[in-house]
């Protein structure tokens, strides 16, 4: 797997590779069925970030191979190791197929530009939206948001998904509707996103988009994933229903929190992230490490 092999941090010969790292795929201490991320010690912290950036770079080519990502709209925004109250993100107006590690941004919670590649510029809701939550939630590393085709459709209900999937009891009870303006243009409504959120996994803005947080980046590439899939299936199952005359069948409360429990937790998301690293360092041959 991608974080195992000291190969894929392609790091500067000054930053040098992790010292130690520990083998996810050596399941003698972990619990049957999901696996812990790897522990990963740097020789010095911009070792982490280069890492760091280069998992942001890679996620961003993931959004763009399921076609996650909508035109020059959405950002995922991950927390930086060496000043964590700054994060990287991406430049405004290049395509996710074409993000690279070296493109990315760091900003402030103010929007201030502290690091950047070839372009600088930034979208306005990125800091906004992605400022308040790594503000309200020190535990997310990770921040995904955009506007997905059937995140879209679906937030235009204004509901919550049904959980009449086991994908979808990852969500149960842990996901929030935001009642928004749609674009998000000041900073109160930022806040008020990041607010709504609380301690959830998920958001689905309504008239906008979906919007994911998790401790690992690949945590927050996969919910994102998973939560546009699940919004999929439910306007699925809802036209074939409606069109039956009958209604979809739900999964009982108790059987969807034990699912939660389960494939919702932080172990299940990073392993169904990380799965998706190994594919697309396959199909790009990790070019987004440049």
């Amino acid at each position: 797997m991608a974080p195992v092999s000291t190969a894929d941090l392609n790091l500067a010969a000054t930053n040098g590779p992790p010292t130690k790292i520990s083998d996810p795929k050596n399941t003698s201490n972990q619990e049957i069925g999901f696996l812990s991320p790897p522990t990963l010690h740097f020789p010095n912290k911009v070792a982490e970030r280069e890492y760091i950036k280069g998992r942001l770079a890679g996620a961003y080519r993931i959004f763009g191979h399921f076609g996650l990502n909508e035109g020059l709209a959405g950002h995922i925004t991950v927390r930086d190791p060496i000043d964590p109250t700054t994060f990287w993100v991406n430049p405004f107006g290049v395509d996710f197929n074409l993000i690279q590690r070296s493109d990315l941004l760091r900003v402030d919670h103010q929007g201030n530009i502290l690091d950047h590649g070839k372009v600088k510029v930034l979208n306005r809701a990125a800091f906004l939206i992605h400022g308040a939550i790594h503000e309200a939630r020190p535990d997310v590393m990770c921040a995904a948001h955009t506007h997905s085709v059937y995140g879209r459709a679906f937030c235009a209900l204004g509901k919550q998904l049904d959980t009449i999937s086991l994908e979808s009891c990852i969500f149960y009870d842990d996901h929030v509707v935001f009642e928004g303006k749609g674009v998000v243009l000041a900073s109160d409504e930022g806040q008020d996103i990041a607010a709504a959120l609380g301690d959830k996994k998920a958001a689905l803005l309504r008239n906008h988009g979906l919007l994911t947080v998790g401790q690992t980046i690949e945590e927050a590439v996969n919910w994102f994933y998973m939560l546009d899939k699940c919004c999929h299936v439910n306007l699925l199952a809802d036209a074939a229903a409606s069109g039956r005359g009958t209604e979809t069948v739900k999964i009982s409360q108790e059987e969807a929190e034990y699912t939660r429990g389960v494939a919702g937790s932080h172990k299940g998301g990073w392993m169904g992230g990380n799965a998706m690293f190994d594919l697309i360092d396959e199909l790009t041959g990790k070019k987004y490490l440049e």
